[in-house]
């Protein structure tokens, strides 16, 4: 055993040393999941194995409140101690795997690096895995506090994946947050420490009391994004102003594939984005990227719902400057010209949203989404 920073490590010879690694649950499994060539297996094993695991039951790491963040207080490029259920895992490519946690709470807006223009060829991501997860896992997912994806550094997985059921809750320390494409995602290092952690300790505790706190609300704001309070910005008037918010995940989870939804996103990206192109033959015809703490997806404007969203058929430089105000644009000059490199920071806005399906053999693999009802006010 040596130390190494101040942490105590067990050092491995290959010339006389051995080892065997076992799940920690207790079960009557004593078949290491990962053995060194000279490894030999005792009687006296079982043993050992069955007291360690009624000991670690109830270990605690000594580490008071103050050492672990809630999600959303974590910051780009720090590295964070948090606590966090895991709801999922999924191979997401050959050998390549992510877990999907979450503690409750909604991770900050980040800002959007992307140029307007990219978005044609480059979109922005609507999530961080390849492909998107199936309705029926999607459902499992909380509606409610971000669920952020989290990745492996190359060559760890097999040293923590079995680590990661779902279903429990974990600590997590120092772990690496990243923004990619706007999106949050953590990084588990080399350096990163996991440990399982009972429903019953207090971390545990105080992040199920604050997200049973905003369930438990009942007023108009339960749902709200956190880091929309005290207000959302007032640059959209809605139709329908005393209908409780619903996150995007409530959106996506609904059981029925048509509805009207009334929700509080931003939108990160338009297009077309030249407003010249909004609208042709006098229909407008626009696809814009929202999202919340929990979701992104793509809702349009088309025909007469666009035509009430902008106030009309306005001149290209009215439309030009509503469309900065939208996505959070800062202008370099009186026309508008999008600083080079500049990041957006898009505002908080209400709108109205309506899901429909254009295939009636697939409603649910052809459901879309509307913004309906709602007017730009700048």
């Amino acid at each position: 055993m040596k130390t190494h920073h101040g942490d105590l490590f067990a050092v491995f010879n290959k010339k006389i040393s051995s080892f065997a690694l076992y799940d920690g649950k207790d079960s009557d499994n004593f078949l290491p999941y990962q053995v060194s060539p000279k490894f030999q297996r005792r009687d006296l094993d079982a043993k050992f194995i069955t007291g360690l695991r009624k000991w670690v039951v109830n270990f605690q790491i000594d580490g008071g409140s103050d050492d672990f963040s809630l999600l959303r207080e974590i910051k780009e490029g720090e590295r964070v101690n948090v606590v966090c259920k895991i709801v999922h895992v999924c191979e997401v490519d050959k050998d390549k795997w992510m877990a999907f946690v979450w503690d409750g709470t909604d991770t900050r807006p980040a800002c959007i690096p992307t140029r307007l223009e990219d978005e044609k060829d480059h979109p922005l991501p609507l999530h961080l895995e390849p492909l998107p997860l199936p309705r029926d896992v999607l459902c499992t997912l909380p509606q409610l506090g971000t669920v952020l994806r989290v990745i492996f550094s190359q060559g760890i997985e097999k040293h923590c994946l079995h680590l990661l059921k779902t279903g429990y809750w974990v600590k997590f320390v120092n772990v690496l947050f990243e923004v990619e494409g706007g999106l949050w995602r953590g990084v588990l290092t080399p350096f990163t420490k996991l440990r399982y952690t009972p429903n019953e300790d207090s971390l545990v505790l105080e992040r199920q009391r604050i997200y049973d706190l905003r369930l438990s609300s009942r007023s108009l704001l339960a749902r709200l994004p956190f880091f929309s309070f005290p207000c959302t910005s007032r640059i959209t008037e809605v139709g329908h102003k005393d209908v409780p918010c619903v996150t995007l995940m409530d959106v996506l989870t609904y059981s029925e594939v048509t509805a009207k939804f009334m929700c509080v996103v931003r939108v990160v990206a338009v297009l077309p984005w030249q407003p010249e192109d909004f609208y042709f033959c006098g229909t407008y015809r626009i696809r814009l990227t929202l999202e919340d703490p929990t979701a992104r997806i793509y809702a349009y404007l088309y025909a007469e719902d666009g035509e009430k969203f902008f106030g009309g058929y306005p001149t290209a430089d009215v439309l030009t400057r509503k469309r900065n105000v939208l996505l959070g644009m800062t202008a370099a000059d009186d026309n508008g010209k999008e600083t080079e490199g500049a990041a957006r920071n898009p505002p908080w806005i209400h709108c109205c949203l309506k899901s429909y399906y254009l295939t009636k053999s697939d409603p649910w693999g052809s459901r879309h989404y509307r913004i309906f009802g709602t007017k730009l006010v700048v």
